[in-house]
């Protein structure tokens, strides 16, 4: 686990004071760490196992297995990526045992619709920033984001939704920076394409909203974020 982690330079920072302390005993220091990062963790497990119930037993086990095995932490990338890893794992253990025919993998390549990117996105048009309000286009995207395939989702959602390098995201994922972007980009790339059509029947049937809030920000799904 070592080998993928990147040391950390400088001054400890918080987070590494609540971890050493939580190493020496200090269960307050643990459940600080807990109380910063539950949510985030519930989100990632949300949108990979795309159920509650199951969200919140993986929330639970990942801190668990965090708590019982923190002794292992090299202290070499943040806790948290460390934290994400253990997360993602069982969520993705969730998600054999719930299909057990099928077996999803970080490891293997997916397949697509496509065999190549795409060369043309679909063009929004009229811009949906135009037609929907904030609260509408957040549940299309969150719904659209579920229809992604399961690596291609989980790349998206750390470093996308959740913020995450793509130095972090391949460190959580156990996966080289360049698989990390090629994946990115793919989710991006099916994302959008995905949203096009999506609005563009929308349009087609007559039942797109005409709000003219235009404060929605839809980079995330743009394709234009750096990688």
């Amino acid at each position: 686990m070592g080998a993928i982690q990147n040391k950390l330079d400088g001054p400890i920072s918080e987070e590494l004071a609540l971890v050493r302390a939580a190493k020496a005993g200090d269960d307050s220091a643990f459940e600080e760490l807990v109380r910063r990062y539950d949510r985030n963790v519930f989100r990632i497990a949300q949108h990979i196992t795309q159920n509650r119930e199951d969200a919140e037993d993986v929330v639970q086990e990942a801190f668990l297995k965090a708590y019982g095995n923190l002794t292992k932490f090299q202290e070499q990338s943040k806790f948290y990526t460390w934290l994400v890893r253990i997360a993602v794992n069982e969520a993705l253990m969730k998600l054999r045992r719930r299909k057990p025919e099928r077996t999803v993998s970080l490891d293997e390549d997916i397949k697509t619709e496509e065999d190549s990117l795409p060369r043309e996105i679909a063009d929004w048009s009229p811009n949906p920033e135009q037609q929907y309000t904030q609260a509408e286009l957040r549940e299309i995207l969150s719904k659209t984001i579920q229809g992604l395939p399961p690596g291609f989702r989980t790349v998206f959602v750390l470093r996308d939704v959740e913020g995450l390098s793509t130095e972090e995201t391949a460190a959580a994922l156990e996966l080289s920076v360049p698989a990390v972007k090629s994946r990115l980009l793919r989710a991006r790339l099916q994302l959008r394409e995905r949203l096009g059509k999506y609005f563009q029947r929308r349009d087609n049937d007559g039942k797109g909203s005409t709000s003219k809030n235009g404060d929605v920000e839809t980079d995330v799904a743009s394709g234009d974020g750096n990688l």
